[in-house]
């Protein structure tokens, strides 16, 4: 049995903790034994601990991806816990660690954001290049954008394996329920409901949908946008909403606990990012209950969403370019159906939970084959 000591530094709940909790739901407890290192009062400890899973708090590596000061303490509890493998999401700390301890060391990337000119020539790559190899046995990128970013600061191409995320399937809500959260909401039944799920950050291109449901409603069109999450641009989104006087068109839900009911009553997801985007956990959480996707062609999403199977792509920081797609999703119901049907099908092939948990399975066994 391989014993595996995750290393993950988010105190909230991300995409990165999302995929720990997918694979502890579904890897072979028979062959791996699985411990996870999180910052003191991570959010994750709980989660993470219902899956009965143990969980090791320590000080320091909190939203960090180095901290020196934490090396020692890390160091500590990978010379306790011994394990075979040492994962580590993001955190070069934990790499640094799992080295010193002459432990196998595995480290995922879970983003994609513009590589800084400083790595990507010169010496500076270099340096990139040769401390990202020697501090990883495995890399594993989450996205073919995210493999990109990597070799864009040097890293060669065949020390990375792209493991796409997965989730667990929905269950779509049921009519009671969707009536209800359009109640809620104001959503009359002839509306078309767009909503996008992403933390409010001025990457996240929410602007973009903002500036095309204001050309859909000068044309007359009865659609409801709902924005759900929070962030640092929420005042700034908001008061754009004001000026443009959507604020009975385009509805800010806040956080949202339970995605399913939100997801359920939606006709399409949108995603506009256009600074960082690896594998939107929510595109594919929308896919497995049939629900089709107007996304940028930035980052991940050309690798989740394929034009015109199961979503549209369109040109990143474009609003005239989203706003066609959107009318095309509204108009052409017979290429619609045909979306829905393909963005369950598409999630089945390629995004279920469990076959994340196999391919990382896979990586683990191939560093002793």
């Amino acid at each position: 049995m391989l014993k595996i000591l995750n290393i993950i530094s988010d105190r909230n709940i991300g995409g990165a903790g999302r995929c720990i909790l997918n694979f502890l739901k579904y890897y072979d407890r028979k062959k791996f034994a699985v411990k996870v290192v999180v910052p003191r009062g991570s959010l994750l400890k709980p989660e993470i601990e219902k899956l009965k899973t143990k969980v090791i708090e320590v000080d320091g590596i909190a939203d960090k991806s180095f901290d020196r000061k934490a090396i020692g303490k890390l160091n500590r509890i990978i010379k306790k816990e011994n394990p075979d493998i040492v994962h580590t999401h993001g955190t070069v700390t934990g790499r640094i660690s799992g080295k010193l301890c002459c432990k196998k060391v595995v480290y995922t990337r879970h983003s994609v954001f513009p590589v800084s000119p400083r790595i990507k020539k010169g010496l500076g790559r270099t340096v990139n290049k040769y401390l990202n190899e020697f501090l990883a046995d495995d890399i594993i990128a989450v996205a073919e954008a995210a493999k990109e970013n990597l070799t864009d600061g040097g890293i060669a191409p065949e020390k990375i394996k792209v493991i796409l995320n997965g989730v667990e399937p929905l269950q779509k809500a049921s009519q009671q329920e969707i009536d209800s959260m359009k109640e809620k909401y104001h959503i009359s039944q002839k509306d078309f409901v767009i909503g996008i799920l992403a933390r409010l950050d001025a990457v996240k291109g929410h602007q973009y949908l903002i500036e095309a449901a204001q050309e859909l409603k000068k044309e007359g069109r009865s659609f409801k946008v709902l924005i759900a999450g929070t962030g640092e641009n929420e005042q700034t989104l908001k008061a754009l909403v004001k000026q443009k006087q959507l604020e009975d068109t385009v509805i800010f839900t806040g956080f949202l606990s339970e995605v399913r009911v939100f997801l359920s009553i939606l006709d399409i997801q949108a995603n506009a990012s256009y600074g960082t985007e690896a594998t939107s956990l929510a595109l594919l959480e929308g896919m497995s209950i049939g629900l089709p996707a107007v996304v940028s062609n930035y980052g991940g999403n050309p690798g989740v969403i394929i034009h015109g199977e199961n979503g549209y792509l369109f040109e990143s920081q474009n609003s005239q370019d989203l706003l066609n797609y959107l009318k095309k999703a509204m108009d052409d119901t017979k290429t619609y159906q045909y979306m829905q049907k393909r963005a369950k099908e598409i999630f089945q092939q390629k995004f279920t939970a469990k076959m994340y948990a196999r391919n990382i399975e896979k990586v683990y066994e191939g560093l002793f084959s």
